[in-house]
């Protein structure tokens, strides 16, 4: 595991089980996003990016809130190593499980907007794989803009317009109940108004979700959900999976509304 010195702003290296108290960022990929390539070097080009400013952002509040450590992915996964990506796709949701804070940095939320409506509009909420961003960690900050404090995930406020803009059970949201506790087909409805970027994320967003471990391969398409469907089988004797048919129709049914999976 990849951590931030968020004093130094420098990359280290943890064997996962001696890694030390860590906040954790979770937001929209947007243009101009920082690599571990160019985290290592720094250029002048690199740090006139908005990518590293948020990151330095990042950073500069998690040390103010007493975090010595952060996590980035764009920064802390060194994506042109296929075996590390896997590793860090599988191992996602429980890294948001352990930090001790997530920052949801909501680059469309305007400042002074009301969470009630405004919440509604961001996309944040329709990304793939910020559904475990928001269900994992126990303490989830959400962040406007300019990052002032919207709320927090536990905010009764807050709470009840997540619950209803998603659709997921406060329980899950306060980690009251795990997700295992819901029927497959409720928590694919979780993530049916959800995109990814490319196909196979439909499947890959969903690991931690279903608590399964499977390969990553780029390239493979719809097959991707469909080695899901098996693995989430070979777990549960819960037939509701089998509601969702192909991974096409899935999309299908979620794009009769202009929405669907990332």
């Amino acid at each position: 595991m990849r951590l931030i010195d968020t004093e130094t702003l420098e990359l280290h290296d943890f064997f996962e089980l001696q890694a030390p108290a860590y906040a954790i960022l979770s937001h929209t990929w947007e243009k101009d996003e920082i690599t571990f390539q160019e985290m290592v070097t720094k250029s002048p080009s690199t740090m006139a990016k908005a990518g590293y400013k948020k990151i330095h952002n990042t950073c500069r509040l998690a040390q103010s809130r007493g975090q010595k450590w952060a996590w980035v992915d764009t920064c802390c996964i060194d994506k042109s190593s296929s075996a590390e990506l896997t590793e860090s796709i599988n191992s996602m949701y429980r890294w948001y499980q352990k930090s001790e804070e997530c920052y949801a940095y909501l680059v469309d939320f305007t400042p002074g907007s009301l969470p009630e409506t405004e919440l509604e509009q961001c996309r944040w909420f329709t990304r793939g794989f910020t559904l475990q961003e928001l269900i994992a960690p126990k303490t989830v900050i959400l962040f406007d803009r300019e990052w002032n404090v919207v709320g927090e995930k536990k905010n009764e406020r807050i709470l009840h317009t997540i619950s209803r803009i998603t659709r997921i059970s406060r329980d899950v949201l306060l980690l009251e109940k795990p997700p295992r506790d819901f029927a497959i087909a409720e928590r694919m409805v979780w993530a049916s108004t959800r995109k990814t970027t490319r196909p196979e994320d439909t499947a890959y967003c969903l690991l931690g979700i279903f608590e399964v471990h499977m390969p990553l391969i780029y390239g493979e398409g719809d097959n991707a959900f469909r080695r899901l469907q098996e693995e989430i089988i070979k777990r549960s004797t819960d037939l509701s999976i089998f509601a969702w048919g192909t991974p096409l129709n899935f999309q299908t049914e979620a794009d009769k509304e202009n929405m669907g999976i990332h």
